[in-house]
């Protein structure tokens, strides 16, 4: 286990902190699923002071009967049964409200801009990290543990983020906005740890949840339907527009542009002979650019909302040009590219083109010269196309 071996020895626990476990208190988030089961049974087998907290985010009537969902109905009962079963305290906090206009709201208004939203980053940036974070401060606690896969080490100056040891279960990509105030107080026992030992712990522990299934897609979208929740949001949200080939044809209409992302091939309803691809949203005008594959290719990213945890500023890091390991989307690795500016905003830029660059995604860098660590990163707010054709 990552954070629970990082330090055995100068006086510290198992944790970092230089008192016994049974003195130190940890508050454990509790979704209701595997690996954050795990966690409070490993914190507590070892006698640390837990506290399990599972928060309330969405409707938990109607998502009781969702498969793969996290957060509400049937995981807080089971987040309940496995506090009881390992024998620690467990409370419930009503975050709906809060996890509705910081995550579900911004989440229908990206996908109105045309851009490409990634609530589970909001909600690890607000919501997680933020409030629940402040309240287990105000509980007490010494630290927070959750059950994300990556790894927390402790470098020459201060804490780090690094990659998973398991790199299928890696979730360095949502947790880039992780600041370093943060991250002195968080703990992440399952990153270095393959989710088949996990999957071993839970059924070790006797845990009620040993073989319920990993969460699936995001939590407060039933049947995977994106569009259907943005138009509930949004009314009036569906409404059509063009689908637009580069060259200037208007080759069909669509029903709305939260039905589409950049890379989209499948669902466009038109037939050309060529494969066509979308290139470009312009929620504006309400058009579906739509062109070859060759037109998705970008050469770099203008960021915004940025977060650095490498040494230095990033301000000097993009003055310099520095060297780094930039990824675009969840399922892509990591690609060498540059740090820099663009329109004196920080930038990416790409050694090799990258295909299918999405506004709204996260840009998250890593070290070029230790690709395991997070250096932080941003939404991508622009994009600096290799194609002339396509505008930014």
């Amino acid at each position: 286990m990552t954070d629970l071996k990082t330090a055995d020895t100068g006086g510290l626990n198992s944790l970092g902190f230089a008192k016994p476990p049974s003195e130190t208190r940890v508050v454990a988030a509790m979704s209701g699923g595997v690996d954050s089961s795990v966690v409070a049974a490993m914190l507590a087998e070892e006698g640390y002071d837990v506290v399990g907290i599972t928060l309330q985010l969405y409707d938990h009537g109607a998502a009781v009967e969702k498969k793969g969902a996290c957060c509400a109905g049937q995981d807080i009962h089971d987040a309940r049964n496995v506090a009881d079963r390992i024998g620690i305290p467990h409370y419930v906090l009503d975050y709906e409200s809060r996890f509705r206009e910081q995550v579900m709201e911004d989440f229908a208004d990206t996908y109105l801009t045309g851009s490409t939203p990634i609530p589970c980053i909001r909600c690890n940036q607000t919501v997680k990290f933020k409030d629940l974070l402040a309240t287990a401060k105000e509980l007490g606690a010494d630290c927070l543990a959750t059950g994300h896969y990556i790894r927390r080490t402790e470098g020459e100056t201060g804490a780090e983020l690094h990659r998973a040891a398991d790199p299928s279960r890696d979730q360095s990509y949502f947790l880039f906005a992780t600041t370093r105030e943060q991250l002195d107080f968080l703990r992440f026992p399952l990153g270095g740890l393959p989710k088949t030992q996990v999957r071993e712990l839970a059924e070790k522990y006797d845990l009620p949840v040993a073989d319920k299934p990993d969460s699936q897609d995001i939590c407060f979208v039933p049947q995977g339907s994106y569009a259907d929740v943005v138009k509930k949001l949004r009314p009036g949200a569906g409404r059509g527009g063009e689908i637009v080939h580069l060259d200037g044809r208007v080759l069909g209409e669509h029903k709305g542009v939260i039905h589409y992302t950049i890379g989209q091939r499948r669902g466009l309803g038109i037939a050309t002979g060529d494969p066509l691809f979308v290139v470009k949203i312009d929620a504006a005008t309400r058009r579906v650019i739509v062109g070859p594959r060759e037109a998705l290719l970008t050469a770099g990213l203008g960021m915004e909302e940025l977060n650095w945890l490498g040494e230095g500023t990033l301000e000097a890091a993009c003055d310099e040009g520095r060297p780094v390991l930039a990824r675009v989307r969840s399922t892509r690795d990591p690609l060498p590219a540059r740090l820099g500016w663009q329109e004196n905003e920080p930038a990416v830029y790409f050694d090799i083109p990258e295909e299918g660059v999405a506004k709204g995604q996260a840009c998250v860098l890593y070290d070029f010269s230790h690709e395991t660590r997070v250096m932080g990163g941003g939404f991508i707010a622009s994009t600096i196309p290799a194609d002339a054709r396509v505008s930014a």
